[in-house]
């Protein structure tokens, strides 16, 4: 059951780590509870497919636990959580964590695509404005907008960007029907719901231009490594439908 409950993040670490703490209070105090716990964090991680997602799933009840031995104030949990809650709302659980866009990861954009000056270019999605920061590098004179859900990362973005457009609110619910170049980095599941919008509003000669995770069944334009072990896909919107 867990393992098809890891596609629905995070619903699966929230179950991965009640597991956890109930191993723990039946192995009872001491070394036997903690052992309990750490192996039903461990089995519940290794269900996971994202290195980042098992990291988080084997941690968190170990890491809550030590914080609890160590007496942490309350207020420590309260602010804690509303950290959590201002940096990733819950609307948006099902889209992207906060990872950024590495730096020099569009890099070699311009030498792939060309656009026309004064393109609209969105970041759906755009965190601090890692990614922003690229594609200005990419395309000085480009209209460069950003669509944040948090509102302390749009925040964060604003100030980095002072030249991009940055909304905070739904990335599903922007309008792409005017845009040249879309920008994705998102997770696999995302991918699917970014297709179908694309394929309904992407205009004729518009591109769509995704970091680490293609689009579901559509052959990219084009396909290269950038820094790391990222890669990016490229399309166009002709080639969705």
């Amino acid at each position: 059951m867990l393992k098809g409950l890891a596609r629905l993040w995070p619903l699966s670490a929230l179950l991965s780590w009640a597991l956890a703490w109930a191993a723990w209070r039946l192995a009872g105090p001491g070394w036997p509870g903690g052992l309990a716990l750490l192996a039903v964090s461990l089995t519940c991680a290794a269900l996971h497919q994202r290195r980042w997602r098992r990291l988080w799933v084997a941690l968190g009840a170990p890491l809550a636990l030590l914080l609890l031995q160590v007496r942490v104030p309350t207020v420590f949990w309260l602010l804690l959580g509303l950290g959590l809650l201002a940096l990733y709302p819950r609307r948006i659980w099902r889209d992207a964590p906060l990872f950024l866009t590495p730096e020099g990861a569009l890099a070699g954009l311009p030498a792939r695509l060309q656009l026309p000056p004064q393109a609209r270019v969105l970041d759906a999605g755009c965190g601090t404005g890692a990614a922003l920061m690229g594609l200005h590098a990419a395309y000085p004179a480009a209209q460069l907008q950003g669509t944040e859900a948090s509102w302390a990362l749009a925040m964060s973005a604003r100030w980095r960007c002072p030249w991009a457009q940055v909304r905070q609110g739904d990335l599903w619910a922007d309008d792409w029907r005017e845009l040249d170049l879309l920008y994705l980095f998102q997770r696999p599941e995302s991918m699917p719901g970014a297709l179908a919008k694309a394929r309904a509003e992407l205009r004729p000669g518009a591109w769509l231009l995704s970091l680490d995770f293609p689009l579901p069944e559509v052959q990219p334009r084009a396909q290269w490594d950038a820094v790391g072990s990222h890669q990016l896909f490229l399309y166009r919107a002709e080639d969705l439908n």
